[in-house]
């Protein structure tokens, strides 16, 4: 790049001015334009020209619109919903994600469930509903500990990884799948202290394809892979029926990689000790929906990412990258096509 030619990149997601100061800081080269748009049109062809960076969540523009982008950064992880944008097809584009920047408190989340799964707070908080003191208290609501349990998750990404590291102190016996079994290690971005880069807190990793090996063994079970070709309805009623009929579910990847009818009836007869839910094939999840009347479930509303960190990791992370690039080096978080992640 040129000494005197500033880098075009344009922003369309209203981050507050204090971030996008930061990042001003990151090199005299840059030249940020910051313009919250819904969709393409709202952003003026003459801007759309001259960007060569786009940071944004889903407004994408055609190819031709955009002759001079070489970098398209994503504002969230999970990009299943626009894998078939023509924009992702553009000879030499480079695209990264948010993986990482949500993974705090997703673990947090996903920690929070299978506590409050654990120690019956589904049952807990309808007995207080009825102003009940049971005489059978000690056996209704007996808890099961995390302490010394088997939990397995499926998917050993960032997200997975911060379970595995605030599971530590439970003790438990960590089982985990990962697409390629010889590269336990995390290349891609993570906050420092988080997280298991090195690939060294599991106990046994095993490929996708002995998913239901490993899950027979699970008291616990965290499923937070993305949602692509090769794991939709990865999770389907033959794995449900080989799992332990005392088994916890905590899902907060995409709706469509567990079965949902073949869930919802292992659920109902009671083949699972029970089952927090965030995500949902279909979202919002229906009134009328049988899953929200379940009394072994806990049900969210795709909130488990939500935190009032994640605009400042998220630059943390485009400020690194946006280094990585003006310095000619490689990105963290490339996104794949071929894997769809």
């Amino acid at each position: 790049m040129a000494e005197n030619k500033k880098l075009e990149i344009l922003i369309t997601i209203p981050f507050a001015e204090s971030l996008i100061e930061s990042l001003r800081q990151v090199s005299p080269r840059i030249q940020i334009t910051v313009d919250p748009a819904r969709q393409p049109e709202d952003i003026p062809d003459w801007v759309w020209e001259k960007t060569e960076v786009l940071y944004t969540d889903s407004v994408l523009p055609q190819p031709e619109q955009v002759p001079n982008l070489r970098w398209l950064q994503f504002h969230y992880a999970g990009l299943d919903d626009v894998l078939d944008a023509p924009l992702l097809k553009k000879a030499g584009l480079e695209i990264t994600h948010l993986s990482g920047v949500a993974a705090p408190q997703m673990a947090e989340y996903i920690l929070m469930m299978m506590l409050a799964l654990a120690h019956r707070l589904p049952e807990l908080t309808a007995n207080q509903h009825k102003a009940e003191w049971p005489r059978d208290r000690w056996e209704r609501f007996m808890p099961r500990e995390l302490y010394g349990s088997t939990v397995g998750i499926v998917g050993y990404g960032s997200i997975g990884r911060e379970v595995a590291r605030l599971l530590q102190p439970f003790r438990v016996t960590v089982l985990t799948t990962k697409r390629d079994v010889r590269r336990p290690q995390d290349n891609g971005y993570y906050v420092e202290g988080m997280g298991d880069p090195g690939g060294d807190l599991f106990h046994r990793l095993y490929p996708v394809q002995a998913l239901t090996s490993m899950l027979k063994e699970c008291d616990y079970i965290v499923v937070c892979l993305p949602l692509t070709s090769q794991t939709r309805n990865l999770i389907d009623d033959k794995v449900l029926r080989a799992l332990k009929p005392s088994a916890f579910l905590v899902h907060v990847g995409r709706g469509g990689i567990i079965e949902q009818n073949a869930l919802l009836l292992a659920l109902q007869e009671r083949r699972l000790g029970g089952a927090a839910l965030d995500v949902f094939a279909e979202e919002p999840l229906p009134p009328n929906s049988p899953f929200w009347k379940l009394p072994n479930a806990i049900i969210t509303p795709h909130v488990s990412g939500i935190s009032p960190s994640y605009r400042q990791r998220a630059m943390d992370l485009f400020e690194i990258n946006l280094t990585r690039f003006l310095n000619g080096e490689s990105l963290l978080n490339r996104l794949d096509l071929q894997r769809e992640y």
